[in-house]
């Protein structure tokens, strides 16, 4: 594994580097041999808020987790923690769908090591509890960000007025707002 670690806000010192190599490095031991990527992981600090983004691209899947924390170090843990839950679910996925096939399966060390089965299969459960249906009426953006803020939501899906197709407006954490547009 190669390490691209860059900081916003903060300076890498070589103890953060070291630790933040230590804990991902740790990842390996769920592959049979030892991923030739480049794990890309970004460092940020606002309002004295520890952020850590960890991005590690690999053929066939692409781990990515992000956690905030007042400190640090802390945060790094918990990313690599749902980092593990991440490969721990798509290896009893791969496993379960493929046993005799090819695919993503080969990457992946046998054994869990350590990790009850219970918890795996805990992972993998997608139990809708509700279901709500709607009338879309069709408006514009500004309306569907006033409707998201008077249902106190996150997200609002509304049908375009003005394009006929169906979108999705949301709140950014940095309190911005984004629009996810696609074709019916």
């Amino acid at each position: 594994m190669h390490f691209n670690i860059r900081g916003e806000n903060i300076e890498v010192t070589e103890a953060i580097r070291a630790y933040v190599e230590k804990k991902v490095t740790k990842l390996t031991k769920y592959f049979n041999e030892t991923p030739n990527s480049e794990v890309h992981v970004n460092l940020k600090v606002y309002n004295n808020e520890q952020s850590i983004e960890v991005t590690i691209p690999m053929k066939g899947l692409l781990l990515r987790a992000e956690e905030r924390h007042l400190d640090l170090y802390a945060a790094i843990d918990l990313v690599v923690e749902k980092l593990e839950r991440q490969i721990r679910k798509h290896k009893t996925k791969v496993n379960r769908k493929f046993r005799n096939a090819e695919g993503t399966k080969h990457m992946f060390t046998n054994g869990t090591e350590g990790v009850s089965t219970a918890l795996l299969e805990e992972e993998d459960d997608f139990e809708i509890v509700r279901e709500k249906r709607f009338d879309f009426k069709p408006m514009d953006t500004e309306e569907a960000i006033l409707q998201m803020g008077l249902l106190g939501h996150n997200f609002f899906v509304y049908n375009n007025a003005e394009t006929g197709e169906m979108n999705v407006v949301y709140r950014r954490k940095d309190g911005k707002y984004g629009l996810i547009a696609g074709d019916m």
